[in-house]
C-alpha cells in the first residue's frame, strides 16, 4: 500500500495502535504455568472490543487469534496447551484489520530470568530492527535495510534467518512489495516510494540460517537450531523517515 491521504495515514495508526496494545497487554499477562491458547484467549478478546479482525485468521484460516512462539519456535507457533515456563522466551506476532486497513507487529519477550546470552539476544534484535527503521526513507533502495541489519549481526556474530523477510502491508497482511530481505542481498534494485507502507521484521539468529516447516504445518524452527528473537514495527515512509504506527496509546 501506498498512503496518498491524510485519513489512511489516520486509519493505519488506529489499527498500528490496536495491535500495539494488544501484543503488550498479552507480554504483561504472561504467567508461568499458563498456556499459550489462554494467552492467545486474551488476545482475541482485545482484538474483538476493538473491533478488529485477527489477519492470520482472516486471510489464512490460522488456527489462533495471534501466534505464539516458544524457544525453539521461531515464527508462526499456534496456541495451544503448551505452558509456559520461567526462563522461556515467548514471541508474540499480532496481526490484525480495521476498516480495511491492516498493521503488523511482533516482539520477543523474556518471562522472568534468561540466560545472559538470550537477554543479550534480546537486546540486539531490537536494536536490529531499529536498524533497518532507520533506512526507511522515500527513494532510498529497499536493500539498504537488510543491508544494515547484516553489518550489524556480522560484526556481533549474530545470523539472521534467511527465508523469513519483511513485507509490504496495508490492504492487505502481505503485499507489494512481497519480500523485502533483512539480510544483505545485492540483487534487489527496487526502491521505496513515498507512502510506501511495510514491516521491519528481522529474525536475529546466534546460528540459525533458515525457517523450516514443523509438523502441524504452521510452526516454523530455526535449522540449524539456534536461539531466534524476532521484533517487528509497521512503518510508513516519507521523505523525512519512517512513521512508526503500530506503537502502544
Amino acid at each position: 500500500m501506498t498512503i496518498t491521504k491524510e485519513d489512511e495515514l489516520d486509519g493505519l495508526k488506529e489499527i498500528g495502535r490496536i495491535v500495539s496494545n494488544t501484543m503488550h497487554t498479552m507480554a504483561k499477562a504472561i504467567e508461568p504455568g499458563m498456556t499459550t491458547a489462554e494467552l492467545d484467549d486474551i488476545g482475541r478478546e482485545l482484538l474483538e472490543r476493538e473491533g478488529a479482525v485477527s489477519a492470520p485468521q482472516s486471510a489464512y484460516d490460522f488456527p489462533g487469534a495471534t501466534c505464539i512462539s516458544v524457544n525453539e519456535e521461531i515464527a508462526h507457533g499456534i496456541p495451544g496447551d503448551r505452558v509456559i515456563a520461567s526462563g522461556d522466551l515467548v514471541n508474540i506476532d499480532v496481526s490484525a484489520s480495521k476498516n480495511g486497513l491492516f498493521a503488523d507487529t511482533g516482539a520477543t519477550f523474556r518471562v522472568g530470568k534468561v540466560r545472559p546470552s538470550l537477554d543479550q539476544l534480546c537486546r540486539d534484535g531490537k536494536r536490529a530492527m531499529q536498524i533497518g527503521i532507520k533506512e526507511v526513507r522515500s527513494n532510498r533502495p529497499l536493500a539498504n535495510i537488510g543491508n544494515a541489519i547484516g553489518r550489524f549481526a556480522a560484526d556481533r556474530d549474530y545470523t539472521l534467518i534467511r527465508n523469513l523477510a519483511s513485507h509490504g502491508v496495508g490492504r492487505s497482511l502481505h503485499e507489494y512489495p512481497n519480500e523485502i530481505a533483512t539480510w544483505p542481498t545485492r540483487s534487489d534494485r527496487r526502491r521505496i516510494n513515498k507512502g510506501l507502507v511495510l514491516t521491519v521484521e528481522p529474525f536475529l539468529s546466534k546460528g540459525g540460517l533458515w525457517a523450516t516447516d514443523g509438523d502441524d504445518g504452521w510452526t516454523l524452527y530455526s535449522e540449524p537450531q539456534a536461539p531466534v528473537v524476532q521484533y517487528e514495527h509497521t512503518v510508513v515512509a516519507t521523505d523525512k523517515g519512517a512513521i512508526v504506527v503500530t506503537m502502544p496509546g
